[in-house]
């Protein structure tokens, strides 16, 4: 056979080969997004549930610290885990995880319980999207991965909107709530299950390199520690506020819809507009439209609902926009072989801040109230605002036409971190 006849077959092959690939990766994008629609309810339902049983608001938060300290050992442990047992199995165990989770939460309203089940929730969770975003990641070609992962964020951001909206129409003194999200896992482990996507090789490993990724972009580091407290202070402290005020449960549901809906809303302008100058600028003006809406959520905390929406939603897409701001920065600083520690250092400064910050909410709640957390955010937002500016005013900028192109994130799945080959390295 001829050189111009294998050519011709390796190509009808690919052809083939592309319908089949393309819903494989789609039923990895499916499973995800089913576990977001559940994710979403629980994290509107555990809050409103305590409130009705009369708990203390502390309690809600603690909760929350308890699911970010799973997160971070869901960081540190995945790469061995995959390495042992490969991602398919890894997935699965990941997803029987956060079924024994929404069981913990189901048995009742016992907080100290429902801790360690959002702890276990917390590991399962951030295990899971480091598989499934590394599984994708080798499963396509550079031309279109970027595409691919934005679909994979949009997705998951839009599922947990609606998953928090389930809540309007739910019993909120039963476990209606935690089954639902039992029933949406288990779905979820059917699309893996049955996906004839070929599974990655061992991965790499990917070390924490704290100094180096601070040498790569103190603006990026600095950005993922600002976030991990802003994302837990916002999306996580909001519900507990608003319970405490006196929201009904279709309140809390429709505040839990907007702020996901703001993520998409602003994340795409932001997105644009950095992709042509330098994002630091971006991130400047990001961080302190998160300090001015924070000024106005304690400054209207008292208004109409309609009012409340509108604030919670620029907020949270605000803060939403300085993850994947500060994401796309530190990738255009470093080189193809810091990709895989710089992702790695990233994902694992986003998971102590969001362990620590939270913790600090809980016990200023419990001396000042719920409202603490705005001003928590309000302070975090202007002190990056101030880091930036002086990092714009003593560095040079990136050329534009050396940045990447700006992808969608969400500050509630993890970073991205390449467990199965260098990015620059293309499996197809």
């Amino acid at each position: 056979m001829d050189a111009k006849a294998f050519a011709q077959m390796s190509s009808s092959d690919a052809a083939r080969q592309s319908p089949r690939m393309l819903v494989a990766v789609v039923s990895v994008i499916l499973s995800t997004t089913l576990i977001a629609i559940g994710n979403g309810l629980m994290f509107a339902y555990i809050p409103v549930r305590l409130g009705a049983e009369g708990f203390d608001p502390t309690w809600a938060g603690s909760i929350l610290t308890g699911l970010s300290a799973g997160g971070i050992a869901g960081c540190l442990l995945t790469g061995k885990l995959v390495s042992r047992i490969g991602h398919a199995r890894a997935y699965m165990v990941m997803s029987a995880l956060i079924v024994l989770s929404n069981a913990g939460v189901a048995a009742g309203p016992y907080p100290v319980v429902w801790i360690a089940a959002r702890a276990l929730y917390g590991f399962g969770m951030c295990a899971l999207f480091i598989v499934a975003q590394s599984w994708l990641n080798d499963a396509v070609g550079n031309a279109i991965r970027g595409r691919v992962m934005a679909v994979f964020y949009v997705s998951y951001i839009v599922a947990m909107g609606l998953g928090s909206l389930m809540m309007a129409v739910l019993d909120v003194n039963s476990a209606q709530a935690p089954l639902i999200g039992i029933v949406f896992t288990a779905l979820s482990m059917l699309p893996v299950g049955m996906t004839r996507l070929a599974q990655p090789p061992a991965p790499q490993a990917a070390s924490v390199a704290l100094r180096r990724s601070w040498r790569i972009s103190p603006v990026g580091v600095t950005g993922m520690l600002a976030v991990g407290g802003l994302s837990m202070m916002i999306a996580g402290f909001a519900p507990i506020h608003a319970t405490t005020k006196g929201f009904s449960q279709q309140e809390v549901a429709a505040l839990m819809f907007a702020m996901p809906l703001g993520a998409l809303i602003l994340q795409i302008p932001f997105g644009w507009i950095s992709d042509r100058t330098d994002r630091r600028y971006v991130l400047i003006a990001a961080s302190l439209l998160v300090g001015v809406t924070g000024i106005a959520a304690a400054r209207f905390d008292a208004a109409p609902l309609v009012v409340i929406l509108a604030i919670y939603l620029i907020w949270s897409g605000a803060s939403e926009s300085i993850y994947s701001l500060s994401t796309a920065h530190a990738s255009d600083r470093a080189s193809q072989e810091d990709l895989v520690a710089l992702s790695a250092t990233l994902l694992f400064t986003w998971s102590v801040a969001g362990f620590i910050t939270p913790a600090v909410g809980t016990v200023l709640t419990a001396t000042f109230g719920t409202q603490s957390f705005i001003y928590v955010a309000i302070s975090i937002a202007f002190a990056y605002a101030l880091f930036v500016v002086w990092r714009v005013s003593t560095t040079r900028p990136v050329p534009a036409e050396e940045t990447g192109n700006f992808a969608p994130m969400t500050a509630q799945a993890p970073v991205p971190v390449d467990l199965a080959f260098p990015t620059d390295q293309d499996p197809r």
